[in-house]
């Protein structure tokens, strides 16, 4: 079969080529044709002189065919292609000299026409080319190798030699192929072809005879077993060296077969009773041999490759033995890292250009599979019952020594500091590494996973102290060279201190109240803080506060955080971290540090997690009923002051996007202060329990249009699309609730729902008057500012608040705490929603013509007209007496001043009028 399927293929090339030569024979033709019929077109001389014509014309055809032998075996040196280039040069000159009577345009045309061919036949020779070279040579190679395999199972199945003899010759051609493919090298054999470097002969024939040997070695163990394990695994091991020690002068990819057949050694010859150290050595030996030639070469692919076999057999190692050997472990890990850091690296790590070419992308290789077997040395219980949890430290460690000593193994941190994180959250309780919702830990290769024990407390403040050490160093080092290099050697300096300290303090810390690791933390912040200023002073220009110096400060206040945490409790946390965003705006005063200001916002956020989680400050069962006084004044009290006060200083100072954030922060955290209290009181101390009420809605209302109108502001100082479109949604957020929850699903007139037994600090003034001020406030701010239909919106909304709040004010006052709809309507009551709403509407009308709203008195027009139907249809019918004698003149002397004051408007604008003209 498959002697069939080469010699299809063989043909198959032939046939192609043979088409591919009749096609562009016929090509050159037809454009022999075109150029000759051009050329006597243009002629205006006599007919002798196109004989001469017709000789030139014909030159580039005859340089065609004579070119293309030269182009099929070009070197691909750009003398070797300018040579090439040359007759078709000549035959143009020629051309030109030879037909000097020819028209300008002829002479263009003629010339656009021979490049046109030129180019033409030269794309067609490149399928042609890859055809007759690289394929070729290629499949040739492949049919050499597989007639050695074909060869010894012809011989098999024939019987005609003994399996020694078969064995041998099978050598033997592996062995012919090798020195044929070093004679041809040597009698100073190129590869003729330009872009047919990958078909290179001496390198295609030495992999066939490398592959036939390592068949025969292989077949001599297993299939016959005329030879040991041991031996076996020396020739072959030997062999693959052998083999990637010739691609110094046969090319990578010789290489990649020789590592591919050294990796697979291994898995080849199998023995009783193996032995981890015979298996490891070997791999140690490959992985430098193969470093060396790829750093000789700078073959990056190879040395990744190499130090993925290794790793991956490291791996399955720890994977399936029942007794793993952490010595071996552990010496094939520092093989690994002393390769990388000493060959492959080697000298060409200089400061210089460690700075411009960033990181060793085959460094990513190792340093992953030598994470991961720091991780299962950790976390393992088999391993860790073995060796401890020291093995799995000691390897992070020599990661970042690594990292440390070749600035460009920068992936060696990276992989450092997430395996780290990763055993510590190991350890926190229920949490495990690899944990299973349904099944329970299944851990490390399906093994339970290792849970903390006392040395891991020591462990994890040993490996926090080699980051900081390690982070800091190395950030100063590089903070005027190389910015992003001392950026993540900055962040893990602070990241895995911080993630490890939390992590221990989950696992082994009182959660309430631990003031040992709160001193911990609290010491974390000065040193990060002092860190970063070190840092800072290494720049180039010194104290401009780049990206390193910003997470040195932010793992500070991180910290600080953290230490709040730990050292106080819920209500003293929230408080203190308002008092906290302070202390950056400060030290605005003396750093110009562009993170100082967004470190102040991160307080804001953190406060504002902090309430989300428990909007009591203190816990439902610690907030006392006592109104205002409680801890929810200072809880949201407190934290808004100094946001006011820490964008105050900012002003002064930075006066960038963080201090319109910190303003934002201060109106946001006064607005939440005061409907919070509102809601204590209303609510008799419960603030977080039970379905939404009028009041809760209310307090939602109020946050939409106060974030409404804090967007508006800091749209304002500091335009943005996004701040634009922000505010006018939560505007009309705001007038959804009003109309929907407001106005209809929460009205008390239909739940009756208790308003409340305070006269005027009520549900009332929360629900409905509170409102109508935000709103009213926001249309006067939002005018000029945003489309008129905005700012008429909320206007329109503010005036229906303030009638729905007069109107239910009054029906309290009649009906008491409880205002249902189901209790009916008195006749004084009756009479009085006639006057009040006479008066709101006057009252709209002045406001109307004072601030020049259109939108408020056309409001007043309607609410009097409701007044109107509502004496004449309603009154006329319900009262009695003097109420009924009292609406109408109430109402007549109502609209007659209403005239009366739009005459006088009228008279005052007719003058005005005439004085102007």
């Amino acid at each position: 079969m498959f002697e069939s399927l080469i010699g299809a293929v063989v043909v198959i090339v032939l046939f192609v080529l043979v088409l591919r030569q009749q096609g562009r024979v016929s090509l050159i033709e037809r454009e022999l044709g075109a150029l000759r019929s051009l050329v006597l077109s243009g002629v205006h001389t006599t007919p002798p002189v196109a004989k001469p014509v017709e000789q030139a014309a014909s030159a580039p055809a005859d340089a065609a065919h004579a070119s293309a032998p030269v182009a099929d075996i070009a070197s691909p040196t750009t003398a070797d292609a300018a040579h090439a280039q040359a007759p078709a040069a000549e035959a143009e000159a020629a051309t030109s000299e030879a037909v000097p009577e020819l028209s300008a345009a002829a002479k263009a045309a003629f010339t656009g026409s021979a490049h046109a061919a030129t180019a033409k036949a030269a794309r067609q020779s490149e399928v042609e080319t890859a055809l007759g070279t690289r394929w070729a040579v290629w499949v040739g190679g492949v049919a050499l190798a597989l007639g050695g395999l074909f060869l010894i199972r012809y011989t098999i199945e024939a019987g005609i030699f003994g399996p020694e003899v078969r064995l041998s010759l099978a050598a033997l051609l592996g062995l012919v192929l090798i020195g044929g493919g070093e004679f041809i090298r040597r009698t100073g054999f190129k590869v003729p072809v330009q872009g047919a470097a990958g078909a290179y002969i001496p390198a295609i024939l030495t992999a066939a005879g490398a592959f036939i040997l390592f068949g025969t070695v292989y077949a001599a163990h297993a299939i016959y077993g005329f030879v040991g394990p041991a031996f076996a695994f020396t020739v072959l091991g030997a062999i693959g060296v052998a083999t990637i020690v010739a691609a110094l002068v046969h090319g990578q990819a010789l290489a990649g077969i020789g590592l591919v057949g050294s990796m697979a050694t291994p898995a080849l010859v199998s023995s009783q009773a193996p032995n981890p150290w015979a298996l490891f050595v070997y791999l140690a030996i490959v992985l430098a041999a193969t470093a060396v030639i790829a750093r000789i070469r700078d073959w990056k692919f190879l040395i990744a490759a190499a130090f993925f076999g290794t790793g991956a057999w490291t791996i399955v190692y720890m994977m399936s033995t029942l007794v793993a050997d952490l010595a071996v472990i552990l010496f094939i890990d520092a093989v690994t890292l002393a390769v990388l850091a000493f060959v492959w690296l080697g000298t060409r790590d200089s400061e210089a250009e460690t700075a411009k070419t960033g990181f060793d992308w085959p460094s990513i290789v190792p340093g992953v599979f030598v994470a991961f077997s720091a991780l299962g040395l950790s976390v393992d219980t088999t391993l860790v019952a073995a060796g401890g949890a020291l093995p799995g430290a000691f390897v992070l460690v020599a990661l970042v020594a690594t990292a440390l000593y070749r600035p460009r193994a920068l992936p060696l941190l990276h992989a450092a500091g997430v395996v780290s994180v990763m055993i510590h959250l190991g350890i926190i309780p229920p949490t495990t590494i690899g944990s299973d919702i349904t099944q329970g830990n299944i851990g490390f290769d399906g093994m339970p996973v290792a849970a903390g024990n006392p040395l891991t407390l020591r462990i994890g403040i040993a490996l926090g102290l080699v980051f900081i050490g390690a982070g800091f160093w190395a950030a100063r080092r590089f903070a005027a060279s190389a910015r992003v290099r001392a950026a993540c050697w900055a962040a893990w300096g602070v990241a895995a201190p911080l993630l490890i300290l939390l992590t221990l303090w989950l696992a082994y810390g009182n959660l309430d109240r631990d003031l040992v690791y709160a001193a911990i933390a609290a010491l974390l912040v000065v040193v990060f803080a002092a860190g970063g200023e070190w840092i800072a002073r290494a720049e180039q220009p010194p104290l401009k506060g780049d990206v390193a110096v910003s997470f040195a400060l932010c793992g500070s206040a991180l910290a600080g955080l953290l230490m709040l945490h730990m050292a106080f409790g819920s209500g003293w946390t929230t408080l203190l971290a308002g008092v906290a965003a302070i202390v950056p705006a400060l030290a605005t005063r003396w750093r110009s540090y562009p993170v100082l200001g967004w470190i102040s916002v991160g307080a804001v956020v953190a406060v504002l997690g902090r309430v989300a989680f428990d909007p009591t400050i203190v816990g439902a069962e610690f907030l006392t009923t006592t109104p205002v006084f409680n801890w929810l004044l200072p809880g949201y009290g407190v934290p808004a002051l100094a946001f006011g006060f820490a964008a105050w200083q900012l002003a002064r100072t930075t006066n960038g996007r963080p201090r319109l954030a910190m303003e934002a922060g201060a109106a946001l955290f006064g607005l939440l202060t005061v409907a919070m209290l509102v809601r204590h009181a209303m609510h008799g101390g419960v603030i977080d329990t039970g379905p939404v009420t009028l009041a809760e809605q209310a307090i939602y209302t109020l946050i939409a249009i106060g974030a409404g109108a804090i967007l508006l502001a800091i749209d304002m100082r500091s335009p943005s699309s996004v701040l634009r479109y922000g505010s006018m949604a939560a505007g009309v957020l705001s007038v959804a609730f009003i109309v929907l929850q407001h106005f209809l699903v929460l009205n008390p007139l239909f739940t009756d729902e208790s308003t409340g037994q305070i006269p005027v600090f009520n549900l009332l003034f929360l629900a409905y008057l509170l409102p109508a001020i935000a709103a009213g406030g926001l249309a006067l701010y939002a005018r000029d500012k945003r489309p008129p239909w905005y700012a008429q919106m909320l206007a329109v909304v503010a005036a229906l608040l303030i009638f729905a709040y007069a109107t239910l004010s009054v029906r309290r006052v009649f009906k008491g705490e409880f205002i249902g709809l189901w209790s009916g309507l008195g006749q004084l009551e009756t009479y009085t929603y006639s006057a009040l709403w006479l008066i709101i509407g006057v009252v709209l009308l002045t406001a109307g013509v004072w601030l020049k709203s259109q939108v408020l008195r056309i409001a007043s027009a309607a609410l009097i007209a409701i007044a109107v139907v509502k004496v004449f249809l309603f009154d006329m019918s319900e009262l009695e007496g003097v109420l009924r004698a009292l609406s109408f003149i109430g109402l007549g002397a109502v609209l007659i001043g209403i005239g009366l004051f739009y005459q006088r408007l009228l008279t005052r604008a007719a003058r005005e009028a005439n004085a102007a003209t």
